[in-house]
């Protein structure tokens, strides 16, 4: 099952750096589109996503957030099915 994945990022945003190390932590592959001075790429990102929050993210086209709303899916353990991947279940102690 191919995914795609794309993240919308400023140079200077920690958040989007945490966003993508944690995908790349992940093993997916992502689109990334540097809109430090791309203005049309930025209105692009808010009319898709309807927030100015970096970085804006998408999982095949449908907006997931920001770096807060992707790691707390991973919290929840919903971002690796959103991923195509299978979840890490540890054995439970006996």
């Amino acid at each position: 099952m191919s995914v795609k994945i794309e993240i919308y990022t400023k140079v200077y945003c920690a958040y989007c750096q945490r966003a993508k190390e944690l995908l790349r932590i992940k093993g997916v592959s992502f689109v990334e589109y540097d809109i430090t001075d791309d203005e049309l790429k930025a209105a692009e990102m808010q009319q898709r996503s309807r927030r100015k929050t970096l970085p804006g993210i998408f999982i095949d086209n449908a907006p997931i957030g920001d770096c807060v709303d992707l790691f707390d899916l991973d919290e929840k353990g919903d971002l690796d099915a959103l991923l195509g991947l299978a979840p890490c279940r540890f054995p439970t102690p006996s």
